[in-house]
């Protein structure tokens, strides 16, 4: 289907209103580089929350849920704990109380909060950055090769003869433009088109959704899927028999290599929650989180993304993926075993989405791709200039003069990202190598720095560099990230560790400075001791039975939102019912639990620490 004048239209009128939504807004964000980097954190919890899940709804990440929907049917929903989707619940509960308490503009300069400004400290410092750096461009590579993907199979208009080539063209137009309010701006920009953003996918979502529940019947859908598609039992083997439907699904879930579906959910809770513990990654999310006006409402932005997220983005896979499975089976079966299952989601929008739509659609996968590119994109000069030009070269120069060289730092990781993304091959080797291999180093150094007080800066750096030195061979060798998790993280928890006890603790007073202000439960007993000699009457942190408790309820309450999505798109009444009923339940629960002991400040000692620096707030 070919697009029509109305559909060309849409798409011309979205992309210059999100180009010049954001130039416009880039006028006053200049001023100072805690303007641009973090809004000047005046932005409301909501608005980051919309910003936020607006950046994680990218066409990269929805063309990986609509293959693993195809697939692997309801238990889909647990695969993204190999992100793991579910830190934004630790995040919510306490994490983004403990994280925004720091009053810092990056990750990197929360290291030096943690750990002072000795040797060992500025090797943590340094190391931090390096990971961040590394994650900008991988993530960059990631949203180039979704977006070059769905150019290529979508888009009307032939830049190449040669369809590798057309995808990547396209892939460096809408680049060339995501950059231009990108570099101007900061965080204003980037969050004000990215509401703009989310309003169009959620209607885009709705729209496919609509669409789909008109189209196919329950009844179609359960001829079409194997027995046991539909269930969100966690069985120890998977037991979906794709040989007489489509043979190419049974060779790519052997490829997989999690057939064995009990022990690969196991692994992902073992590594979802020590990798959501050690807090979040230094990328947007963080961001959003230090540009919170307060620590309350960093936590309740991020339980707001859960909810804005997740719902609308599942209604366009389940919709887009049942589209797919009914009326696109002879086609895909017609490709043998050269399917991408990759695919799937610009191969179902371009036969099944009818004429004036499609415009809306390629609108929103364009805004998706658009958001995460946007939000990478504004991390990556953070680092760069505030936590390496700023603190090694030049302390003490022009404010203007930071923004400056904050838009060239972006444009040149937005060149190195997108090259990078030329070379790679699919989105899951990307997706597993992110997730598993370099996330999975950052776990046990990021995990000890929040809750052992021996935790110093050489064991920090040591056990980061352990984990950066094992991820890059995962990128190349053939074994499963996922699978090399547990080994990397003993290396690392050895490396970070022997690194500690080896060397000096931490001058107590930083340590006392650090707990007073956040106030982390676990291994604190020393400095709370020295603390409590200045502030008779501390009170230690006694909240991880109750945080562990709400934990459990978030990741459940979560679940409920994602499946209820689906059931709903399936016709599904009674499933979508229980998912709404659990859904409810936990809510109520969390009020109780959680939302009403929101707490900015655990007491007026923390209170009363000054901010990091004065040099912070330039």
């Amino acid at each position: 289907m070919s697009l029509t004048a109305l559909d060309l239209l849409v798409i011309a009128l979205y992309l210059l209103s999100s180009v010049g939504l954001g130039l416009w807004i880039a006028r006053g964000a200049g001023a100072n580089i805690r303007q641009y980097f973090l809004g000047g954190n005046r932005m409301p919890w909501y608005v980051l929350g919309v910003s936020n899940a607006s950046g994680m709804f990218d066409i990269s990440g929805t063309m990986w849920m609509v293959y693993l929907l195809f697939l692997y049917g309801l238990k889909s929903v647990y695969i993204p704990w190999l992100w793991p989707v579910f830190n934004q619940i630790f995040l919510m509960v306490y994490l983004s109380l403990w994280l925004r308490r720091s009053g810092v503009m990056t990750g990197a300069e929360w290291i030096r909060f943690r750990f002072g400004d000795d040797a060992g400290a500025r090797l943590a410092h340094l190391v931090v950055v390096a990971f961040a750096l590394l994650n900008v461009l991988g993530f960059l590579a990631y949203g180039f090769v979704g977006a070059g993907k769905f150019a290529a199979a979508f888009l009307p208009w032939q830049l190449s003869e040669d369809p590798q080539r057309n995808a990547q063209y396209w892939g460096l137009i809408v680049t060339a433009l995501t950059t231009a309010y990108v570099v101007k701006g900061g965080m204003v920009s980037v969050v004000a088109t990215e509401v703009l953003q989310f309003l169009l996918m959620t209607v885009a979502c709705i729209a496919v959704a609509a669409i789909a529940m008109a189209r196919v019947e329950p009844a179609q859908i359960a001829a079409a899927t194997p027995a046991g598609w539909s269930s969100l039992a966690i069985d120890w083997r998977l037991d979906l028999d794709w040989s007489g439907l489509l043979p190419a699904a049974a060779e790519r879930i052997a490829a997989d290599g999690w057939e064995l579906f009990g022990v690969f959910v196991a692994m992902m809770l073992f590594k979802g929650i020590l990798q959501s513990m050690a807090g979040p990654a230094p990328n947007y999310d963080m961001q959003r989180i230090l540009a919170a006006r307060s620590p309350v409402e960093a936590a309740k932005m991020s339980a707001f993304v859960n909810v804005v997220l997740l719902f609308p983005r599942y209604l366009l896979v389940a919709g887009l993926t049942v589209l797919a499975l009914v009326h696109f089976g002879d086609v895909l079966r017609a490709m043998g075993p050269n399917l991408d299952f990759e695919q799937i989601l610009p191969l179902a929008l371009r036969h099944f989405v009818p004429a004036g739509l499609q415009g809306l659609l390629i609108a929103g996968l364009l805004a998706a791709y658009m958001s995460t590119f946007a939000a990478t994109t504004n991390a990556a000069p953070a680092y760069v200039v505030n936590d390496v030009y700023r603190r090694y070269w030049r302390s003490e120069a022009d404010p203007a003069h930071y923004v400056r060289l904050s838009r060239w730092v972006s444009l040149a990781f937005v060149v190195v990202g997108t090259a990078f993304g030329l070379f790679v091959p699919t989105l899951n080797r990307i997706i597993l190598w992110l997730v598993a291999a370099l996330y999975g180093g950052y776990v046990a150094a990021n995990v000890l720095k929040w809750h052992w007080w021996r935790m110093n800066g050489y064991g920090y750096f040591y056990g980061m560099l352990a984990g950066l030195v094992a991820a890059v061979p995962l990128a190349v060798v053939d074994l499963s990230p996922l699978w090399a998790f547990p080994f990397v993280l003993l290396l690392c928890t050895v490396a970070a560790v022997v690194g500690s006890l080896c060397t000096r603790p931490q001058d107590m007073e930083q340590l006392v400075r650090f707990y007073l202000r956040t106030r982390p439960w676990g291994w604190w007993r020393p400095v709370h001791e020295a603390a409590a000699r200045e502030h008779p009457g501390l009170v230690p942190n006694r909240d991880l039975p109750r945080d562990a408790f709400n934990v459990a309820v978030g990741i459940v309450w979560q679940t409920a939102i994602t499946a209820s999505a689906i059931y709903l798109v399936l016709e599904d009444g009674l499933r979508f019912g229980v998912c709404l009923a659990v859904f409810g339940l936990a809510t109520v629960i969390l009020k109780f639990t959680w939302y009403d002991r929101l707490r900015d400040w655990p007491d007026a000692h923390a209170q009363a620490q000054p901010p990091l620096s004065s040099r912070s707030e330039t």
